[in-house]
Formats: C-alpha cells, structure tokens, sequence
C-alpha cells in the first residue's frame, strides 16, 4: 500500500459533501445532479418509505459510499473508527496482532504475505495460505475489516486459525500467540567474505535513515570497507511512497526514482535522485536486491529504480505487481477516503501494474518444502477482483511461466536442510557476490 500525500483534499472534500444525510439535502442536489445521481435519491426515497423495518440514513449513506468504492479497484475504501486508527497505526509500525498483510479473494481472508519476525511467521503462517475459520467461527464472505479486527488483539492473547494451504489434503488448526508487533522496519547483519545484509520489513516512517544507519554499521563491522550487499525485500507489502524514494536515493546518485501520473496535473509528480542523499552512500559496493511474490507497491518501486538505474541486481521471484498509489483524504475528523489517485512507473517508463518487478535471475526458495506448489497458486494483483488494468498488454502466458517450477533448481529442502542452508535464495546471493563480485553491476547492460 502506497499512501501519497493528501494533495487534492479540499476538492474531494467539497465532492463528497454533495452526498448528503437528509432529505432535503438530496432535493438540493437532484436539481443539478445528472439522472444517474436521481436514480440514487429515489433508491433512497423506496428504502426509507417500503423496506419491512426502519432503517437511518447513517446506514443508507454508509452504503451507497461502500458500493460507489466497491465498483472501483480493490484498494480505494472507506475508512473510519477503528478502520482508520488501524491504517495509521501501520504506518507507525507497531500495534498489537498477528503480524500479516491479508486480502480478500473472492470472498475469502488470503495471506499476502507474514511479516519477517511477527507472530504469525513465527507460527508457520506462509504466503498464499487461506484463513477459514478464527477459534472456530467460518470467517468467509466477511468483510476484510471484519476479519482483521477478529485477528486483533491484545499481546500475550491466543488465537486458533484454521489454515488450507495449497497442496496440504486437509485443513489445519495454528495456534499464535499475538504480539506487540513493533516492526523492526530495518534489520542488518554482516554475513562471511565482508558481505552486509539489510532487511526491510516494511516501509514506515524513517526507513530510509534507518538504511543508512545500518550501512554506516556494517561498514564498520567490515572493518571500513564492504565487498557487497544484499538488500532483502521479500515479503515486505510496502508502505510509505516517501520512504521509498528515500530509500531508493540512498543508493543512486542521478536519475529519476519514480514518477506517478494521475489525472489532474496535482497528481503527476517525478521524484529525482539526490533528494534526501548526496550521492550512493555504499559508494557503488556490488548489490543484490531480493524480492518474491510479497514484494509490493514501496519494494517494488525500489526494486524497479534499482534495476533501471542498472545499480542493482534484482534476485529471486516476480513481485505483487501492485503500480497503484493511493492517497488519504480526510472526510471528517475520524473519517477518509483512501483512494486510487495515480499509477506509478520506473525510471524507464514501465508500469508494474499486474506484472510487478522480474528478477534479472529467477531464483524459487527451495528451502521452502512447500514453495513449488504455493507458487502455483500464489495471489498477485492481476488475480484481484477489479484491478486496474495495465496500459501495455501484459501476455498472460508470460506471467503463467513464474509459477512453474524452474527446471535449473532441482535440490530438495531436505537435501538443503542437511547443508545447512535455511534460506535457499538468501545463500544463492550470497554465494553469487562471493563469486563475481563487481560482475553483479555489470549482469543486465
């Protein structure tokens, strides 16, 4: 989820007053309306006359912005209450939870992805898995946000969920304990042969100081000098659209980042490198960036100017695919819209929406006993209901081969575990710097 600044508030502000909670507001604006607009009010008129019990206009009004959002893309909505505090407290990285990023699939809670170091990782939650039933209780054909709050809770709380997962014969029960989830956006570590490793878990505030913080670190763990770095994106659903130019112009020292284009003029914007930073501050240390099928929005943004700018090369399995940005614009003091504003593009002009980021070398996590099947049948946004459609026509047989097992990886996770090698595609990269080192910058031109 991108969220972008409120920059056309006002204007939908004044938009939205036009839907009104009483009669008389409605008479004001039918004259002026166009007949489609009529064709709500006397929908109205009917319920509030002929429906078998009273119903308010709270209710009625509260309906028709639902319907209006959902004949649009899967990621505009309305948010209030508890809805809202839930998506600032995101954007804050901490509250109290499971620790995973869910969507509806055809009625159905799918995870996206767990997020590195929650609960629900923890528990053995995996991308793709479908959650049926909390403690019990069916939780299909509920709203999302109805299934998300059952999921909340307070830390130190048990929750029991019932669990398919694709290529198990049966359902099963996982019991996770929730957690304050203080996401550790950044995490790092200095891995053999002065190679760092930076995980980003999730783009909220700080994130791009938080890289920097962590290279100065591994810098000086490494004795002054690095031979390479691995960034990780796995698994991280993004966040901050700010954050990830940050983080995108900690590593570059000229070019565009991103654009988003939009409808009104407000809505295009270009981001340039050398916003934040002076220059790549690894001083061009040779680069891998991870990402799989959890990667979107913020990672794929970062991903993609990494790759275009020929600064990085991107490792693993192809990303979400979600191109969109959204932007929250506040109704009311506990009331907003989060909605789809603009598209947005790499610096070579692709959009990634529906067919996300490809790795430069396709590496499936063979660690993962489970990985040939789940990406069989993992959820991007092209299988979304109502996703925007992307302007290039994307060949879905193209898309269709990601999912099959690639015939060059052929060891087991068994085989795997008895190396050692937790972390099929985390080793790989590792193992390609050690090799080639500089070779890495030089893979895609």
């Amino acid at each position: 989820m991108s969220l972008a600044r409120p920059l056309r508030a006002a204007a939908l502000l004044c938009a939205v007053a036009l839907l009104p909670a009483t009669t008389a507001g409605f008479a004001q604006v039918e004259g002026r309306a166009s007949p489609e607009f009529a064709k709500l009010f006397a929908t109205y008129q009917r319920i509030k006359a002929s429906y078998v019990e009273p119903v308010t206009d709270e209710v009625l009004i509260r309906g028709a912005i639902d319907g209006m959002l959902a004949a649009l893309d899967p990621h505009s909505a309305y948010l209030d209450g508890t809805a809202l505090q839930r998506l600032e407290t995101m954007i804050d990285g901490n509250y109290q939870g499971l620790g995973i990023s869910v969507q509806l699939d055809d009625g159905a809670v799918k995870v996206v992805s767990p997020f590195k170091g929650s609960p629900a990782e923890a528990a053995g939650i995996k991308a793709g898995d479908y959650i049926t039933h909390i403690d019990g209780r069916l939780i299909y054909g509920l709203e999302l946000d109805e299934a998300v709050q059952q999921m909340r809770g307070g830390a130190g709380t048990s929750i029991r969920l019932s669990i398919f997962r694709a290529g198990r014969d049966a359902p099963f029960d996982v019991t996770v304990t929730r957690g304050l989830i203080e996401l550790e956006p950044v995490t790092h570590e200095l891995k053999d042969g002065r190679i760092g490793y930076i995980s980003v878990n999730e783009f909220s505030r700080d994130v791009g100081a938080d890289v920097n913080s962590a290279l100065n670190a591994l810098r000086t763990q490494a004795g002054g000098t690095l031979a390479g770095l691995v960034l990780d994106l796995r698994r991280n659903p993004g966040g901050s659209l700010d954050e990830a130019v940050a983080l995108s112009d900690l590593f570059l020292d000229k070019g565009q980042i991103v654009s988003q284009r939009g409808r009104n003029r407000a809505d295009t914007i270009y981001y340039e490198s050398e916003t934040v930073y002076r220059g790549d501050a690894a001083a061009g240390v040779p680069m891998i960036v991870l990402i799989d099928v959890g990667s979107a929005s913020a990672s794929e943004i970062v991903a993609g100017a990494l790759q275009d700018q020929h600064r990085a090369l991107i490792m693993g399995e192809r990303s979400f695919g979600k191109g969109s940005v959204q932007t929250l614009l506040p109704l009311a003091q506990d009331a907003a819209l989060k909605l789809t504003t603009a598209r947005y593009y790499t610096p070579s002009g692709r959009s990634v929406q529906e067919g996300g980021i490809k790795p430069d070398i396709r590496v499936p996590q063979l660690s993962d006993p489970d990985a040939a099947t789940r990406s069989q049948y993992a959820m991007r946004e092209s299988d979304l209901r109502r996703h925007l459609v992307n302007e290039v026509d994307l060949e879905d047989e193209a898309l269709e081969t990601d999912r099959q097992v690639d015939p060059r990886f052929t060891a087991t996770a068994e085989e795997l575990a008895t190396q050692g090698i937790e972390d099929f595609q985390l080793d790989y990269a590792l193992k390609t710097l050690r090799r080639t080192g500089a070779g890495v910058l030089t893979a895609r031109r």
